[in-house]
């Protein structure tokens, strides 16, 4: 027989033997419970083991990204402590400073999942109350502001992200530049706008947005994002469209950050409404 011959015999010997095999599965799925239950256990294993293997390899392949986000981080913070170091004269370290600067703990976390297809998106944390984790603390990463903790397990956290539209940060135009109310646009992936800045404030595209720091949950000067075009409203201030740096389709480090003052700040608060 010739070559091309025995190739067809072994492919169709193949094809009757599958297709065999699976009417034989077939035939045990319908002709008992127990066959039934042990088939079922089978395909989800096989179905998991995909899964698991997917998510891998995606992970795997992102790594060049983290990696990259990292170096950047890494690079921006020696400039931070060289300038400090010509500035005051004074030597820095992780470990004279901590994780507590400014009158803020800050704690590293890993996003366990994120959720970024809803009007009411949310972040859940891999860390809780024996991380020292609080309620109402901020969240955030080298790029912006991510959310705010509105509920603490023993373990894990869970998160209102900013892409929720009950959510409102403090921001400002540049460092010393007019204050408003900064909120997810409710639309795109990295839109916001910047509400309530006075219209006889020039506003010019391009200029970054930084946290105000009037609110108590983040320190300010955290970058946010950009400002594109303005529009007037109802004849008396600004509504400014801001692009966002944070990716929240990729956020997988961020860092809660804990206002260690915020008790005594809402207590002079109160003192002043009474």
């Amino acid at each position: 027989m010739s070559k091309g011959g025995n190739i067809v015999r072994i492919v169709s010997n193949a094809a009757v033997f599958i297709l065999l095999e699976v009417a034989a599965l077939v035939m045990l799925r319908h002709n008992g419970q127990m066959q039934n239950i042990w088939i079922s256990k089978g395909i989800h294993a096989v179905q998991g083991a995909i899964w698991g293997g997917t998510e891998s390899v995606r992970n795997y392949f992102s790594l060049r990204r983290q990696n990259d986000s990292l170096a950047t981080e890494n690079s921006r913070l020696r400039n931070i402590i060289r300038e400090y170091r010509a500035l005051t004269g004074k030597n820095i370290s992780a470990d004279s400073v901590g994780n507590v600067t400014g009158g803020f703990r800050y704690t590293h976390a890993t996003t366990v999942k994120v959720s970024n297809n809803k009007q009411h998106n949310y972040l859940i944390l891999d860390k809780g109350s024996e991380d020292g984790i609080e309620e109402f603390s901020g969240i955030i990463t080298d790029k912006g502001v991510i959310g705010i903790i509105d509920a603490v397990g023993k373990n894990y956290s869970y998160a209102r992200s900013f892409k929720n539209t009950g959510m409102v940060v403090s921001a400002r135009i540049g460092k010393e530049g007019p204050v408003g109310e900064m909120i997810w646009d409710g639309v795109s992936s990295n839109g916001a706008q910047l509400r309530e800045i006075p219209l006889h404030i020039p506003i010019h595209e391009g200029d970054t947005v930084y946290t105000s720091g009037f609110s108590s949950v983040f320190p300010a000067d955290i970058p946010l994002g950009i400002t594109g075009e303005a529009t007037a409203v109802n004849g008396s201030t600004h509504n400014v469209k801001v692009t966002l740096f944070a990716d929240f389709s990729a956020i997988r480090y961020v860092t809660i950050v804990n206002n260690m003052n915020d008790e005594e700040i809402e207590e002079l608060e109160g003192k002043d409404e009474d």
